[in-house]
């Protein structure tokens, strides 16, 4: 018995180390991902989807508060590549990690469940997990680049929008999409597969054109998110809208379609706002379908119960009833 204790206490910080590296690793990885597109705001350099604050996010809610140690690794690492340390790159590591942090804590206070099978969890993911824990992060980085005078003060604005935007996409549309992962069941079946296989069809020939077109197709894309989210839920309308937020991220930087004669400024509100509305549309009709078809199965399986209950009531009747007498 003793042996077997010291092997357990053994693997434990061995554990604990994997699990740090695999967290760190795909933090920096998400972040090198982030940095493939940019966007200068009032001369700073910003990414409009930053999918670290996502990856961030479900590791916590995954592996629990364990999963600080390699969010703080994983930031620092994206800050050697970006630049030297300096004393305000503490604060920027501190302000990247404890957005997240707070996200998590705000999520669990609510009762968050990681199926995000209810209304209410969509709700606390967007309102707490994104909009009001990225404001930590955005506003300790931003204020730290004022502060320094890398940054004028005229500019705090523009570039803290554009970074808590870019923070808050990140939880929006990668959290969900992580969390969902380990959650994959067998294959649909074989018709529902093929409408599966036309979607992704119709998908990867419209998205690239609505993305690119001048005419300003972006609307477009809406039906395919609904599409999505009343035939396969969460997880079809969510990849959707990723491959969707890639796509019209890419336009954005590269200034084509409707993205082409816009401003910086123009280019970020434009891009963000239909971000932010193609991640809100996922997530809150897949959330009111699948808490209604939940509510179908209860209802079904509350009169199956009942029918049945009815039928031991009626046998028992008709088994304990004293023959009658012959006339």
């Amino acid at each position: 018995m003793a042996c077997v204790v010291a092997r357990q206490d053994l693997r434990t910080p061995a554990v604990f180390v994997l699990e740090t590296l695999a967290v760190a690793a795909c933090y920096y990885a998400g972040g090198r991902l982030g940095l493939l597109r940019e966007l200068t705001v009032a001369g700073a350099v910003v990414s409009p989807l930053w999918p670290p604050t996502g990856v961030a996010v479900a590791c916590l809610l995954i592996f629990g508060l364990r999963a600080c140690a390699g969010i703080a690794l994983g930031a620092l690492l994206v800050l050697l590549y970006l630049t030297t340390l300096r004393w305000a790159s503490v604060g920027v590591l501190v302000g990247n990690t404890a957005a997240p942090v707070c996200g998590y804590l705000l999520l669990r206070r609510v009762g968050f469940r990681t199926d995000l099978s209810r209304l209410r969890d969509c709700l606390a993911l967007v309102f707490l997990g994104a909009f009001a824990a990225m404001l930590i992060s955005s506003s300790t980085g931003v204020g730290l680049l004022v502060a320094t005078g890398d940054l004028p003060a005229k500019d705090f604005w523009p570039v803290w929008l554009a970074w808590w935007v870019g923070d808050a996409m990140g939880v929006l549309l990668i959290t969900p999409v992580l969390l969902l992962l380990l959650r994959l069941r067998a294959p649909p079946p074989w018709s529902r597969g093929m409408e599966a296989v036309g979607l992704i069809l119709i998908a990867g020939f419209l998205v690239p054109v609505a993305t690119r077109s001048p005419a300003s197709l972006l609307f477009t894309i809406y039906p395919l998110l609904i599409w999505a989210a009343l035939r396969f839920q969460l997880p079809g309308s969510m990849l959707c809208a990723v491959f969707a937020s890639v796509m019209a991220t890419i336009a954005a930087t590269d200034r084509l379609g409707p993205f082409e004669h816009m401003t910086a400024v123009e280019v970020m509100l434009n891009l963000q706002s239909f971000n932010g509305a193609m991640a809100l549309t996922s997530l809150l009709l897949s959330a009111v379908i699948t808490e209604q078809r939940n509510t179908r199965r209860s209802v079904e399986r509350a009169c199956q119960e009942l029918v049945e209950v009815l039928e031991h009531l009626t046998a028992g009747e008709s088994g304990g009833r004293p023959p009658r007498d012959a006339d």
